[in-house]
């Protein structure tokens, strides 16, 4: 197995102050490109309407790392499914994937929406989303992540009133 390092170069600032599985939308924050990096490395960036941003789920730790199947959200109506099936923090290198709104760039600041990682958290990789390099072809999924998912891009205050809210 080999092994390499790998730095963040961004970070992610405001936003979502706290892991939840859902309501991650219409919370903005900004990408903050490090200083170690020209500015001419986002030039011609504001052009685009979303980023591909893969990033680290900083928060988890190595024992969260589960190399097994299980039900996703521990929900047994769900299938148990491999550790590779998830894309949560349990996966063995913890890393994500995420696709926000670029609203606007100012310097190194890219000020985003519908992010779902957290206040913080280390930002490995950054390119614009070219809709060329995205999936070909019709789309198949089991009905288990459109169930489970329904709430995840709902907006907070969309959140129905309860004990969970």
């Amino acid at each position: 197995m080999a092994t390499y390092e790998v730095e963040s170069i961004a970070t992610v600032v405001g936003g979502h102050t706290r892991v939840q599985d859902d309501y991650q939308g219409g919370v903005e924050s900004i990408i903050r490109l490090n200083d170690s990096f020209p500015l001419e490395t986002l030039q011609g960036i504001e052009e685009f309407s979303h980023l591909t941003l893969t990033w680290r789920f900083h928060l988890a730790r190595p024992e969260d790392v589960q190399l097994h199947a299980r039900s996703p959200r521990g929900n047994p109506s769900w299938p148990a499914t491999g550790t590779c099936v998830h894309r949560n923090h349990r996966r063995p290198n913890q890393l994500a994937v995420s696709y926000p709104r670029l609203l606007g760039a100012d310097g190194r600041d890219l000020l985003v929406t519908d992010l779902d990682a957290v206040d913080g958290t280390p930002v490995v990789d950054l390119a614009p989303y070219f809709r060329e390099m995205g999936p070909r072809g019709a789309i198949r999924q089991p009905a288990w992540p459109s169930e489970m998912l329904a709430d995840y891009w709902a907006k907070a205050g969309d959140r129905p009133p309860g004990p969970s809210a």
